[in-house]
């Protein structure tokens, strides 16, 4: 039976002096075998917190390296029982099949604290996707290691990465009606406390917000009061840090700021503040501190409203929309909005910046309005026009026996397909 112990990944101290040395330029160029390494980490583990320390990365990104990285180096002690410097590149393709479908023991469904006993590095198997990430992460921290000297010899360079399956057109998202349900769903929700008055109105802020400005969970989540500003000239700005630190500022429609006035006044505060206003942007309703909630609390407080939209959609027939927000998480909201502007004419660059994406053909599949018009093309052109109903009105007739004898003539035909 594996054991999980705790293994401390928090980044090291800013004066910390591998901090300083592993970031020199020259790190590790013309490096002879027998110089000394740039670092004094004398274990996995060492190396492992310094490489998480080396990046100027944001909160979530430190997190989500923390968990590649205690899988990875879970698995070196007690499956493969090697360090780094004994991996091969036959142990590296191993750990690649074994996040595939981890063992049960590896696996716990609930989320419990690392120091808690019940822990678990899964939840489930991981989709190629989530592999991809989690081969990016090793690679990454024994790139370092070669780096830094030390390892001599790094195996990761031989070892491929995970090809995970990319849809050239994105399907997860919200029509306008789901939404509408949505927003209704939200907005019908008691407020017979200060706390549930409270909840209801942030709960509103986020879903309209995420609807109309594109932006990610943590982008929201991770803003401050003073983010939603404006310069005098009538229009309204949200500041935000998207993947890799980079700042954007998003555009906010007139629906969004007045959601987040009320949602101001809901928490008893004046309905605008300045720009240098560090109060969190998304409160929590439990207490009357401010108190900044978690990106899984935002997640959880927005999948409620969705199922009971969905519920509504339900019980006035509208089964295309239950279903889709029975499945809908805050994300979808980001590719709802990207996909209605998409379809509606605004420029591919106009999107790509709003959204932040490295590469404009991450933002072009959003756009479904040629695979629409195709659609309709092909179904209103006319062309299959009595194909299902000449057969049915054949058979109704009793005339079967000419239809099928017709089709034999045309499996006899020579095949004219090019």
């Amino acid at each position: 039976m594996p054991v999980f112990l705790p293994i401390d990944l928090d980044p090291l101290p800013e004066a910390h002096p591998d901090r300083a040395a592993a970031s020199r330029p020259d790190a590790g160029i013309f490096r002879g075998v027998h110089d000394e390494p740039v670092t004094s980490a004398t274990s996995d583990a060492e190396l492992a917190r310094e490489y998480i320390s080396h990046g100027e990365l944001s909160p979530k990104s430190i997190a989500n390296l923390q968990k590649e990285l205690y899988r990875f180096l879970s698995w070196c002690r007690e499956e493969a029982k090697k360090t780094f410097q004994q991996l091969t590149v036959a142990d590296l393709n191993a750990y690649k099949e074994f996040i595939r479908q981890p063992p049960p023991e590896w696996v716990s469904t609930t989320k419990w604290p690392r120091n808690d006993p019940r822990y678990r590095p899964f939840t489930g198997p991981l989709s190629d996707t989530s592999r991809r990430q989690a081969m990016i992460a090793v690679k990454g921290v024994l790139a370092f290691a070669e780096h830094t000297g030390y390892l001599r010899r790094n195996p990761a360079r031989l070892v491929r990465n995970v090809r995970a399956p990319h849809a050239s057109r994105i399907t997860r998202y919200l029509t306008p009606q789901a939404i509408a349900y949505a927003l209704a769903a939200a907005e019908a929700r008691p407020g017979e406390s200060e706390a549930a008055a409270r909840q209801r109105e942030r709960d509103r802020f986020l879903l309209i917000a995420f609807a109309q400005t594109g932006a990610r969970l943590n982008e929201i989540v991770s803003a401050h009061m003073g983010s939603i500003y404006s310069e005098g000239d009538g229009r309204w700005w949200l500041d935000v840090v998207g993947k890799g630190n980079k700042p954007r500022r998003l555009p906010v429609p007139p629906a969004t700021l007045a959601a987040y006035r009320d949602y101001r006044r809901a928490y008893g505060l004046l309905p605008q503040t300045s720009r240098g206003d560090r109060t969190p942007l998304v409160l929590s309703s439990r207490t009357k501190e401010f108190v900044r909630i978690t990106d899984e609390a935002a997640a959880e407080a927005l999948k409620a409203v969705f199922q009971l939209a969905a519920d509504e959609a339900a019980s006035q027939g509208d089964g295309d929309s239950a279903s889709m927000l029975r499945q809908a998480s805050p994300h979808w909201l980001r590719h709802s909005m990207l996909t209605n502007h998409a379809n509606s004419g605004v420029q591919l660059k106009t999107l790509q910046d709003t959204a932040g994406h490295a590469n404009i053909a991450t933002t072009a599949a959003y756009l479904h309005k040629t695979d629409k018009e195709r659609h309709d093309e092909i179904l209103g052109s006319g062309g299959d026009k009595g194909i299902g109903a000449g057969t049915v009105s054949a058979r109704q007739t009793g005339e079967s026996g000419a239809v099928e004898e017709q089709a034999g003539d045309d499996d006899a035909l020579p095949d004219e397909s090019p």
